[in-house]
């Protein structure tokens, strides 16, 4: 095979940013064969170093060209997710493969294996930097949990299963992009839409315009989506587009049978399964906590039943109020699924004069950009600037770089704010380059920040719902934890290594600031005053901020539950299947009862191709832990340095060096309570 170099291929050149403009689906396989050949080449040059093997001559070689795989691969796998076309789906999905086949051949490399465990029984390893003793811990561990250990034919089965569940992932996630794409609406007459504010119509009508068609056109991309549901006067309308969303990559609906997942999940579920039984576990779910700070699956019910106990009747209390008022005001008696946003919205306009849509004008893009910039400079130090001319897959998409005090790069990051057709849907931070210190000195970790908010009209900028704003705000956090890492070794710096139940931890705790008066004047300007959100709005935001946050909170329950029994009890050959199961979990938590058709599950990506089978329930976990820890700055003040440094120090910066428990207990002073969660969700007096 000929070399590839950097000069003819891309995905090849590691001396600075990807060169995305230039990246090609036909870049994808050569740079992925030279990388495996030169990979499997240099591990066994380690492997017969007959001198002894040490962290220097044998894990950091290991380390460097696994993330020389990573960084070669990660603008691969990003523009698959922002940018999809056929032919990068093709070598997107074929690559990812390629690449689960290589890290379990890797991780069940018996030779590998027994050095890494010489590595840890040596005098020196207790001489390691503590990051790399983490890293030798966990890597023993993740040989453990890999197969290491089986009899070649299981070993061999456990390699097959990885393989195959790579690819059903990505069909999965492959399905339901094409099913949401492929659904469109186009309305001609305007009185049809009666209810949908100026901005919802305004984004339509630029949609259709820029499609060459008449009217209005919606789609089932967040934004379009949320406005039907939310003010949508016509019924009608809104039960279509309801099932449309519901129904996607599934038997039912407008595509049924199209794109549908049903059988890949029953395969999932199949094929983790029999990987955790080959290992010794019971099911997937007592696997997957293995890596998390929960280690027993019964911990993880008792806590979500506990919080279900809380919130469930003031979630019936909620429903019974919503059913009421639609009764009396609007004459509806049967509230159906796709009423409740509806006449939810109604309801908060009743009770508080507030509607989301009253804030948008006071969230224009750049303002809440740099007033979420200045919150982390006031926090921790930091400074955050713009820079242009860097090579981007959008017109859109913006650069940015943090500086400290002193002036030193701490990390940069790509923003990528809004909905577009081959773009997957909801909001997601992700790594480009890992922080690491070699003989060159330090590479700067880099991040993809992105959301789907409305994008700009013709007459005015990008405005954002303060959701939108929370957010933007949730993964800014996630990017902070990536970028302001100062640990010097791939493995467990910035969010590598981190138990996946805390990881969420900074993600959520920067949503906090959103509800603070002092934070909101930072970001709240009229778009075309400059205007700061008047007090009394303000007021109206907070006095609405628990609003149905109990049905909210069974919601994300019932979600976590689901799973959780999805992974613990799902017997392939038993009589209960995927929806009798999740019916189950409905009739235990759920206030609402969705239509026989609605297939949510089809399209749950987190739990089937995303990172959180068995572990949905961390989104609930980790905002106990985020709201114990903003807790400290509602005692100390919002803005108190002091804090905000000790958050830095013991949380952002240490990455995976050590527990989740530990570094939390470090910055608070005892363990979590669950106490601030339920007040700031208004679960206590």
């Amino acid at each position: 095979m000929d070399r590839v170099t950097s000069e003819t291929n891309p995905l090849l050149d590691f001396s600075g940013l990807p060169r995305f403009r230039e990246i090609r689906a036909e870049h994808v396989a050569p740079a992925l064969d030279q990388l495996l050949v030169d990979n499997r080449a240099q591990r066994e040059l380690l492997l017969r170093a007959s001198n002894g093997h040490t962290w220097e001559n044998f894990v950091q070689p290991l380390e460097d060209m696994n993330e020389r795989l990573a960084r070669m691969w990660s603008p691969v796998s990003h523009l698959n997710s922002v940018n999809n076309t056929p032919a990068l789906r093709r070598a997107y999905n074929e690559g990812r493969a390629r690449i689960s086949e290589y890290h379990t051949e890797l991780a069940q490399d018996e030779r590998v294996y027994k050095v890494y465990r010489e590595i840890a029984q040596q005098p020196a390893f207790a001489q390691l930097q503590p990051a790399q003793r983490k890293i030798v811990e966990n890597t023993l561990r993740d040989f453990r949990l890999n197969g290491a250990e089986l009899a070649p034919a299981a070993k061999q089965r456990f390699k097959q299963i990885q393989m195959e569940l790579a690819r059903l992932g990505s069909r999965f996630q492959d399905n339901v992009l094409d099913a949401t794409q492929a659904w469109e609406l186009v309305v001609t007459e305007q009185a049809e839409l009666s209810g949908l504010p100026e901005s919802a119509l305004a984004m339509a009508r630029q949609q259709a315009q820029r499609d060459g068609e008449q009217g209005f056109k919606f789609t089932l991309d967040a934004p379009s989506y949320l406005a039907i549901m939310t003010f949508a006067g016509d019924r009608q309308l809104r039960a279509q587009m309801y099932e449309a969303y519901v129904t996607r990559a599934s038997e039912q609906g407008p595509y049924a049978g199209r794109w549908d997942n049903g059988a890949i999940i029953v395969e999932l579920l199949k094929l983790r399964r029999e990987a955790a039984q080959l290992l010794g576990f019971a099911n997937y779910a007592q696997y997957s906590l293995q890596t998390k700070m929960v280690k027993a699956v019964p911990q993880v019910f008792d806590f979500l039943r506990d919080l279900a106990a809380r919130a469930r009747p003031v979630a019936v209390r909620e429903l019974a109020e919503l059913q009421a008022f639609a009764r009396e005001h609007y004459e509806v008696t049967s509230l159906e699924a796709w009423d409740v946003p509806y006449y939810s919205e109604k309801l908060r306009e009743h009770r508080y004069q507030f509607s989301q849509e009253d804030l948008r004008p006071y969230f224009p893009v750049d303002q809440v950009i740099a007033g979420m910039f200045e919150v982390v400079e006031r926090l921790y130090g930091l400074r955050i600037n713009q820079r242009n001319g860097v090579d981007t897959w959008h017109d859109d998409v913006r650069f940015y770089e943090i500086r400290d005090a002193s002036d030193d790069l701490r990390g940069c990051f790509y923003l990528d704010l809004y909905a577009r057709a081959h773009k997957r849907g909801g909001a997601w931070m992700d790594e480009c380059i890992s922080r690491k210190r070699s003989s060159t000195g330090v590479q700067v970790p880099v991040a993809y920040l992105n959301c789907n908010a409305a994008p700009p009209l013709a007459d005015r900028p990008a405005l954002f719902t303060h959701n939108e704003v929370s957010t933007l705000f949730h993964e800014f956090g996630h990017g902070l934890h990536h970028m302001l890492t100062t640990v010097d070794y791939v493995g467990v710096a910035g969010i590598n290594g981190v138990a996946w139940d805390a990881v969420e931890l900074p993600s959520q705790f920067m949503e906090n600031w959103c509800w603070q008066h002092d934070a909101l004047d930072l970001m709240a300007r009229h778009y075309r005053s400059g205007e700061p959100m008047p007090t009394p709005l303000f007021d109206k935001l907070m006095r609405a901020r628990n609003f149905q946050a109990a049905m909210q909170m069974v919601r994300q329950i019932e979600f976590a539950l689901f799973d959780m029994r999805l992974y613990s009890e799902y017997d392939p050959q038993g009589e209960k299947g995927v929806q009798t199961l999740l019916d189950e979990v409905r009739r235990e938590v759920a206030v609402i009862m969705p239509p026989a058709y609605n297939r949510f599950q089809n399209s749950f990506t987190h739990i089937f191709s995303g990172g959180y089978a068995a572990g949905y329930y961390s989104y609930k976990w980790a905002e106990v832990l985020s709201a114990d820890a903003f807790s400290e700055f509602e005692d100390k003040g919002i803005f108190d340095r002091n804090t905000g440094l000790a958050f830095l120090h013991n949380i952002l910066e240490q990455g995976g060096t050590r527990e989740p428990l530990e570094l939390f207990v470090a910055f608070r002073g005892r363990e979590p309570k669950v106490d601030a969660l339920l007040r700031h969700t208004g679960l206590t007096a």
